[in-house]
């Protein structure tokens, strides 16, 4: 990420390239007119609720789709006529040839037909018998309509059973109904009987029924109460409907193939019986010991598609399969006796290449203005141990080099080297692993090593070790804890100039001391992000780090502060920050974010502050957007060093933002944006003057506000933001926007 003053400039000239002169006027026909449109207007609401969801659902309705529009210029249309004309250049051709439109003009439309389909769905969802009237606007080179929409009182659920009820199976179907979506006094809505079906059919697919479809359920509706609008509902199953559906199924054979691929087809394999289930292999690739226990089922079970889609869930988190392959054949051993029938499982596990070697080439930008390339080169092995434990060996070489103004034009070395080794299983005493019924815990080992040279200032020296576990409790939350994490930096080398720097500064001096940091970290999640059928979702994460405690101990005792373990200093400390989001769906591609992230560490003991690596900034491409990264803070403190970032960081953090995101053009999108947040120390620090936390945060605040373009391409996103800072920290007063003094943030992926 990086943000770019200098081009903002040539950012707003790029916009306005595209839009200007795309007036399409002259090149439509003399003898037509675009078509602008169709609009929804409900002239009766009859105090009905979710009246906003019923009018974006008729709006949908709305058929053909005007010509499209970006800053009110219809650009595609524009070059496709161009290029029609024969009076195009290359630019013309390209955005023709990508993005170009035919003109849609207002003979195209069929405002009858449109008409009789929003009749045909208000009576779908109930209002019968309304009436939709069209009104035709016109402007001087396009029409549009508006279709008037007049509800009728809509139709109420009065009663609602079954009409039949002599197999076992209608027992189940009653037992459905207790939690029915359809409750008295509900509106008529087709849409809801069909979510009633699948409900039924889910709830007896769970009791076994592996042949039922929810086509077998039909609802009658008696809506000849005109006076009362009232409407009966009858519930039934098909008379046609098969005996095999009507039957639950059991589990009879369970057969796993640890290593499947096409050849295997005729080929014997020998089969291992563990546990109830055969596994078939040519030799041992998987330990049927370790794949047992991500089976969710055996033999005998009632048959339950949620424990086949955890089970498939679970093999494929192990990370040594590419293909998960759940198949049922029926099996003949129906008996009329106990009316259950069998079926025969079958598991096909396709692996990945069990080695696997990466090189990877790139150039680097950080949010700090350090730019330059980087080469990583990897190994892994899928299944060291044959049960999924998966071997990582990395290695990296990088060069950065400040660029930009305001910078001190460093430059730098590092080297990384590292080693991890998962184990998809808990290594704990005890066998806790039917405790976890959604995801199977994993167990990671892992050490980090990196040596960094920043040219004349320092070099340093990071050792990172941590033992672990991380598992997904359902399918929104997820947790990770090390119970051991264990962190040692090294400064050296030293320059005169750095050496000042901390000399003058005793809070930067304390978080660059050589300490030794141990301790234990937890993460929780919590995310709907995945519930694409929900208007709102939330996003909460909060992180949990304390170190030095179980030292404090063992430690060797000595001067306050300066105790130390196996003759190095520790740190000691509790921190914990929480980053809340909410995304609420305003329409079609039009997202309202609101985020609100805070963070708290608090030294104590053996140390005065907390170390660097752990502290809060502010300021940058996915923090406060107006303010380069570490720019801001501590409080209302103001830096006489403008290029330097070490002293713009604190134990305190506060941030909120404001974002609407809106369609702009095909995959181009927009936003519009407000940041306001800002850092402090816990300690009042007499080298810098109002960095501690008070009552006046508020008035420390720092805010930014700004607009912005994404390309968004198939997930990848490309970011462009553009903002003002509003408010400094050190300032009671907001500023109007300036664009002499805004940033132009790059950055990939969205912010939050």
């Amino acid at each position: 990420m990086k943000q770019v003053n200098n081009t903002k400039w040539l950012f707003l000239f790029v916009v306005t390239i595209l839009v200007s002169s795309c007036s399409v006027s002259h090149f439509i026909p003399k003898n037509k007119k675009l078509y602008g449109g169709g609009e929804i207007k409900i002239s009766n609401s009859n105090r009905i609720q979710n009246l906003e969801d019923l009018k974006i659902e008729l709006q949908s309705l709305v058929t053909p789709k005007p010509n499209s529009k970006f800053l009110g210029a219809k650009i595609g249309l524009y070059h496709h006529y161009k290029v029609k004309k024969g009076s195009s250049n290359i630019i013309s051709k390209y955005i023709d040839k990508k993005h170009g439109e035919e003109p849609v003009y207002f003979t195209d439309n069929n405002a009858q037909k449109v008409v009789d389909i929003i009749k045909n769905r208000l009576n779908n969802r109930g209002f019968f018998n309304s009436d939709v009237k069209v009104i035709i606007k016109e402007k001087k080179h396009s029409k549009s309509i508006v279709y008037v929409v007049n509800l009728s009182k809509p139709y109420l659920l009065k009663s609602y059973q079954i009409t039949n009820d002599s197999l076992p199976i209608h027992g189940e179907i009653k037992k459905a109904m207790q939690t029915t979506l359809l409750t008295q006094g509900s509106a008529y809505n087709l849409a809801s009987f069909k979510k009633e079906r699948i409900k039924i059919d889910q709830y007896l697919k769970a009791k076994g029924y592996y042949n039922f479809n929810e086509d077998f359920i039909v609802f009658e509706a008696d809506t000849n109460q005109q006076k009362s609008k009232k409407f009966n509902l009858y519930l039934k199953i098909k008379n046609d409907t098969p005996k095999e559906a009507l039957l639950p199924y059991k589990i009879h054979k369970v057969v796993v193939y640890p290593k499947h691929n096409i050849n295997q087809t005729n080929k014997k394999l020998d089969s291992i019986d563990y546990k109830s289930v055969l596994f078939a292999q040519d030799q041992v690739f998987f330990k049927p010991k370790r794949l047992r226990n991500y089976l969710m089922f055996q033999k005998g079970d009632l048959y339950q598609p949620n424990q086949f889609k955890i089970t498939s869930k679970r093999l494929s988190s192990i990370g040594t399969y590419k293909y998960v392959n759940i198949q049922f054949d029926q099996n003949n051993e129906i008996t009329e006796q106990d009316s259950v029938g069998y079926l025969d499982t079958s598991i096909y596990l396709s692996p990945l290449n069990k080695r696997a070697l990466s090189l990877e080439l790139q150039a680097v930008t950080k949010s700090n203005n350090f730019t330059g390339p980087e080469i990583s080169v990897s190994y892994k092995n899928r299944n060291l141990f044959k049960g999924g434990e998966m071997l990582t060996l990395k290695g990296s070489f990088a060069y950065e080099t400040q660029l930009g103004k305001n910078t001190q034009k460093l430059s730098g070395l590092k080297v990384g080297l590292g080693a991890s080794l998962l184990f998809p299983r808990l290594i704990f005493p005890g066998n806790l692993i039917r405790r976890f019924k959604y995801g199977v815990p994993s167990t990671k080992i892992a050490f980090d090593s990196e040596y960094l040279s920043r040219s004349n200032l320092y070099q340093l020296a990071s050792f990172t070790s941590n033992y672990g576990y991380f598992w997904d409790a359902n399918k929104f939350v997820t947790h990770q804890i090390n119970v051991v994490n264990i962190n040692y930096v090294k400064l050296f080398n030293t320059s005169s100039e750095f050496q000042n720097i901390l000399k003058n500064n005793l809070f930067l001096q304390s978080s660059f001391e050589q300490q030794f940091i141990a301790g234990l970290t937890y993460n929780m999640t919590y995310s709907e992000l995945g519930k694409n059928d929900h208007r709102s979702q939330l996003f909460v994460s909060t992180n949990l780090d304390l170190a030095g405690n179980a030292l404090s101990l063992l430690a060797s005792s000595g001067v306050p502060n300066k105790k130390t373990f196996l003759g190095l200093k520790y740190a000691q400390y509790a921190k914990i920050d929480v980053d809340f989001r909410y995304y609420r769906r305003l329409g079609k591609e039009q997202t309202l974010v609101g985020r609100f992230y805070a963070g708290l560490g608090i030294p104590y003991g053996n140390s005065k502050v907390l170390p660097f690596t752990k502290q809060f900034f502010a300021g940058g491409p996915n923090s406060i957007r107006g303010f380069v990264s570490r720019s801001i803070g501590p409080g209302s403190y103001k830096s006489t060093n403008k290029s330097s970032f070490f002293d713009s960081s604190g134990d305190l953090h506060l941030e909120t933002n404001l974002e609407y995101r809106f369609p702009v053009y095909s995959f181009i999108k927009g936003a519009m944006f407000a940041d306001a947040g800002n850092v402090w120390l816990y300690h009042k620090n007499n080298a810098l003057v109002g960095g501690q936390f008070s009552s006046n945060f508020l008035n420390e605040m720092a805010v930014s506000a700004g607009v912005g373009l994404r390309a968004d391409i198939q997930s990848f996103v490309l970011r462009f933001d553009l903002a003002a800072p509003l408010k400094r920290p050190n300032s009671t007063s907001f500023n109007k926007p300036n664009l002499n003094s805004s940033i132009l943030n790059f950055a990939i992926g969205y912010p939050f």
